[in-house]
């Protein structure tokens, strides 16, 4: 499968698969990546951009890290750092620059500038990856709505320049101050994202009544129910197929479910719940994609229970505990029930998961490949429920 192609819409680098050149590619680009701490500091973080960059159909060729408290406002990297990555880039003939953060649309410009290859940051990597995951009508329409969000304070172009053309007082008794064309094209592409957004907004907002009507009849019926989460690739739709014998999708990948899935099981008490799997989480999840998943992240938010999946085999699992509960502290879920089962016990080395156990007493170890711990798993839910 050919990898992206990076195109630049309105100063903006996004990722383009409808690139004409594109069907001839046959090898995956070829990207160093970047980041900022130190390699104590950065390693776990750099290879979790690995495996994004990986997921978006993008080979690693290179890292390059640099100890520093912030960012150069210009450059990202300081002068020096820049020139390694010019460097680097030239030895492997990479054509991306991938950045483990946020860039200013003045850091992109000035990286590529020195580099000679196309940058992207963290946040549009993650998005694209998105808009490849999604499916359904209403996980497209969330994903475009992030990644105008992303887009629309980051167009530019020659406004700035082409705005001196309008200049004076020209044909037709124009007076002094009228827009170039320049700025007039720039002003009309803010218009129509923003127009679109509207319209997005409003898609998206009717999918979310439609949302909370059928929780409502859920609650009326007196149905509990359990929202699966955690952070991506935790095995959480892995875990919902053993947990109520579902044939939802499953793949070892990054953000393989974006669109909700809803089952109902049955618990050693004879209750009926329903089990909710959700989009996973991850490091630095880009706000826009928390705005605009909003209503999809509301099926956490009114559970009666949060069922946590950790995946114990990840060298970094409580860091990943810390990441979700910051995610459900911002969407608004700090105080629900929550119930952490650490999955893959399978394949994870017995003294992670004694580790976890005892850094969380309560939680169930479990494994959604071969079953075990699974009964347990229901009999906590149980329990947990009241």
């Amino acid at each position: 499968m050919p990898g992206p192609w990076l195109v630049r819409s309105g100063g903006t680098e996004m990722l383009d698969r409808d690139h004409p050149d594109a069907g001839r590619e046959e090898t995956a680009p070829q990207a160093v990546l970047v980041g900022l701490g130190g390699d104590d500091l950065t390693s776990g973080g750099l290879d979790e951009l690995e495996r994004l960059a990986e997921t978006d159909g993008v080979e690693v060729v290179g890292r390059l890290t640099q100890a520093r408290d912030k960012p150069d406002p210009a450059t990202y990297l300081g002068s020096g750092k820049v020139t390694e990555l010019t460097t680097l880039v030239g030895e492997h003939g990479a054509r991306l620059v991938i950045v483990d953060g946020e860039l200013s649309p003045a850091q992109v410009r000035n990286l590529e500038e020195r580099v000679g290859a196309r940058v992207v940051d963290r946040t549009a990597l993650i998005l694209d990856i998105f808009g490849q995951h999604a499916r359904s009508s209403e996980g497209k329409a969330q994903v475009e709505l992030a990644q105008l969000a992303y887009q629309l304070p980051r167009l530019r172009g020659q406004g700035v320049e082409m705005s001196r053309v309008g200049g004076g007082r020209m044909a037709g008794g124009a007076g002094t101050g009228v827009r170039g064309p320049g700025e007039q094209r720039l002003e009309t592409q803010r218009r129509h994202l923003r127009q679109r957004m509207t319209t997005l907004r409003r898609q998206v907002a009717e999918t979310g009544r439609r949302r909370e009507r059928t929780r409502s009849r859920r609650r009326g019926n007196q149905v509990p129910s359990v929202a699966i989460a955690g952070y991506t690739n935790a095995g959480k739709s892995a875990l919902l197929n053993r947990l109520t014998g579902a044939d939802v999708l499953v793949q070892d990948a990054l953000f393989a479910t974006l669109d909700p899935t809803v089952r109902r099981t049955r618990l050693p008490d004879g209750r009926d719940v329903t089990l909710t799997d959700t989009v996973g989480f991850v490091r630095h999840l880009p706000h826009q994609l928390v705005d605009a998943f909003r209503s999809t992240l509301e099926e956490v938010v009114d559970a009666d229970l949060v069922l946590h999946v950790v995946d114990a085999s990840a060298p970094d699992a409580m860091a990943q505990v810390t990441t979700v509960r910051g995610v459900l502290y911002e969407i608004g879920a700090r105080d629900h029930r929550e119930l952490l089962a650490l999955n893959k016990v399978d394949v994870a080395p017995p003294e992670w998961v004694t580790a976890l156990r005892s850094a969380y007493p309560d939680a169930v170890p479990v494994s959604a490949l071969t079953g075990e711990g699974v009964d347990e798993l229901r009999a906590a839910i149980d329990r947990h429920l009241g």
